[in-house]
């Protein structure tokens, strides 16, 4: 990144939102994020911070009164990243999602594309008996990598991405993952903004 560039960023990190501020690793923490540039890597995103763990037993998919939300400071978290990816030149991305309105909603504050929906995004931490099919099918989606030319972000819960990289990615944090020729699916590096 030219030192410009980067200066702005240290300038304007209070805007970015509140108490996530850069750390003395900004070089790497954007460099980390810029992954997300690469054609054939896939962006696997767990939603921003949203106080909890699952969702209240009334939970009602399609209904966010029923769910576990996102905090203001979750809200925060999802424009700060959407800032850093826009700053390493992600400015327009194939934006997948859960569809439990915490994920939803993260995805949206990023800002950059089109949000749309994936049933094997939504979290199974309710339901294990759903964890191996939407497993093969987020794998199946790496493979195809549905946007051969934008970026390719699915915003999900930390179950999924477990399941399928054995992972356990914080609030906020990427997770990015390449399909290989044979067919696996490989974590080539993370990125999160520093508390």
């Amino acid at each position: 990144m030219p030192p410009v560039a980067l200066l702005l960023l240290l300038l304007t990190a209070p805007a970015l939102g509140g108490h996530l501020q850069p750390s003395r690793e900004d070089h790497a923490t954007l460099a980390a994020f810029a992954q997300l540039r690469d054609p054939g890597i896939v962006g696997l995103m767990r939603h921003a911070r949203a106080p909890g763990v699952g969702d209240p037993g009334s939970f009602t998919p399609g209904d966010c009164s029923t769910q576990r939300l996102l905090s203001d400071e979750g809200r925060t978290q999802a424009r700060a990243i959407g800032e850093v990816l826009r700053r390493t030149g992600v400015t327009r991305a194939a934006v997948y999602s859960s569809a439990w309105c915490r994920c939803l909603e993260t995805a949206t504050l990023l800002d950059i594309g089109e949000v749309a929906t994936r049933d094997f995004l939504n979290s199974f931490f309710r339901d294990q008996n759903g964890a191996a099919t939407a497993t093969v099918a987020l794998r199946r989606a790496v493979l195809e990598k549905t946007s051969p030319r934008l970026p390719t972000l699915m915003v999900t819960h930390q179950v999924n991405i477990t399941a399928l990289t054995g992972l356990v990615p914080a609030e906020g944090e990427i997770v990015f993952v390449r399909g290989t020729a044979a067919g696996d699916v490989v974590v080539v590096g993370r990125a999160r903004l520093r508390d």
